[in-house]
């Protein structure tokens, strides 16, 4: 299994609820963390703060969280199986977003600061979850993934809606999106 990246074109696709949680949706959980971790490992300034199955290629309604998006040392996540925004409320708030299937770009993207999710857990018990902030921004991120919506969808054109990574690991305005993305997805291809 490996992370797939745009333009791939199962990452625009609808995922399916899963019904019975079985041994393939558990491996399919772990293959997700293995995978979550191990891009972290190549992406020294980064952290991977969650992943949907899609971004696998597996197009089943399943998201992980990390548990601890302050401490890149615990690397422990959450998998929420048929998550489902309940409600979506607040202000909106425009805050970067970055993606490890749109590699190099990251964005401003706006997002309500609250949402309300209902799941179930590996154990297929129903949580309800209450998000504010960073872990609102991250649920709804996910759950896009779920049904075919990249934070990219999300950006409007206005200044400085687009940026990249340095080698010193700051964000900087990325001049020119649409040669940036042609010049990312040359690379993704190769």
């Amino acid at each position: 299994m490996k992370i797939i990246t745009t333009p791939n074109p199962l990452l625009r696709e609808k995922s399916k609820k899963v019904s019975t949680i079985d041994e393939e949706v558990l491996d399919t959980i772990a293959a997700m963390r293995k995978l979550s971790l191990d891009w972290e490992k190549e992406h020294p300034y980064e952290l991977s703060a969650a992943m949907a199955a899609p971004q696998m290629g597996v197009l089943k309604r399943i998201i992980i969280v990390r548990d601890d998006m302050e401490d890149k040392k615990k690397a422990t996540f959450t998998a929420l199986i048929n998550p489902e925004v309940i409600r979506a409320e607040g202000k909106i708030k425009k805050d970067y977003e970055g993606c490890l299937s749109v590699p190099s770009i990251y964005g401003m993207v706006p997002r309500p600061t609250k949402v309300r999710v209902k799941a179930k857990l590996e154990d297929g018990t129903e949580v309800r979850i209450k998000a504010t902030d960073e872990l609102a921004r991250t649920l709804l991120h996910e759950i896009d993934h779920l049904d075919g919506v990249l934070f990219i969808d999300h950006i409007r054109d206005d200044e400085k809606a687009f940026y990249k990574m340095s080698d010193k690991g700051d964000l900087v305005p990325v001049e020119d999106y649409e040669s940036e993305i042609r010049d990312n997805e040359k690379l993704w291809n190769d």
